[in-house]
């Protein structure tokens, strides 16, 4: 049963195994974050992502997949092509078979996405005490609120109330529903040194991590606020232009 326990509240982190508005059906209020992309005008802080990427990179990437990526789509985020290789040659790559019909390890390419952790479900369960840590590439796509629930999940831990009962291996998570969750807390200050220097506080990490997260998730995003723009700027415009018609057309009328 307890087993069975962790699986789910590592299921329910992506939201799988339970309703998107489970928080608000248990009382758990996210609060909003103050996001750079929100809003129709809103759009992506890259040093963020960048750093978000080296996060996940140190951090998350030793037991979350994300397995939708590209390391070629790193060139969103600012880094030239020659940037993108290099952290593509960081990792090792099963390809094949060969000729002779066995599978090799080789360097990564620029075309490969991010490898997963562990070869199989089988094999991360059994790193993680039976709990599956799912791919992250559509995480914050997988719950209502997205940015903000995964933010507040990762500072949300603290020391369980006097009178909540911890069943084993759980952590106590403000955030997350039924405030147990099998994932042990993956920020802590320092655990990670910025390339540019920014203090790698808890929440900075959070931050950081939740805008990378952001774009895998929805990478277009940009793209698809400025086509809305001109779409609507192309529609104010038309309808002048069929009002003017109209009244030169009916102005023998009236």
């Amino acid at each position: 049963m307890k087993k069975l326990a962790i699986i789910a509240a590592a299921a329910a982190f992506l939201g799988l195994a339970q309703a998107p508005d489970l928080q608000a059906a248990e009382g758990i209020e996210i609060p909003s974050h103050d996001w750079s992309f929100s809003g129709l005008f809103g759009t992506f802080d890259r040093a963020k992502q960048q750093r978000g990427l080296q996060v996940y990179r140190e951090v998350c990437a030793a037991c979350h997949s994300l397995r939708l990526v590209a390391f070629r789509n790193l060139t969103d985020l600012g880094y030239n092509e020659d940037e993108v290789r290099a952290i593509a040659a960081d990792y090792q790559i099963e390809d094949g078979p060969d000729e002779n019909g066995d599978m090799f390890i080789r360097e990564g390419l620029a075309s490969d996405r991010f490898p997963p952790p562990f070869p199989n479900e089988n094999a991360a369960r059994a790193a993680n005490g039976g709990a599956f840590p799912v791919d992250l590439s559509l995480i914050t796509k997988a719950r209502a609120a997205g940015p903000d629930y995964l933010f507040h999940l990762l500072i949300g831990y603290q020391d369980p109330p006097p009178d909540v009962e911890m069943m084993d291996a759980m952590y106590y998570n403000a955030y997350f529903p039924g405030h147990q969750i099998a994932m042990a807390p993956p920020l802590m200050e320092g655990v990670i040194s910025y390339a540019d220097g920014t203090p790698a506080t808890v929440q900075q990490m959070a931050e950081d991590v939740t805008y990378f997260l952001t774009w895998a998730a929805e990478p277009h995003m940009e793209a698809r606020k400025q086509m809305g723009m001109k779409v609507i700027l192309f529609l104010l415009v038309f309808t002048g232009l069929l009002y003017a018609v109209k009244r030169k057309v009916w102005a023998d009328l009236h």
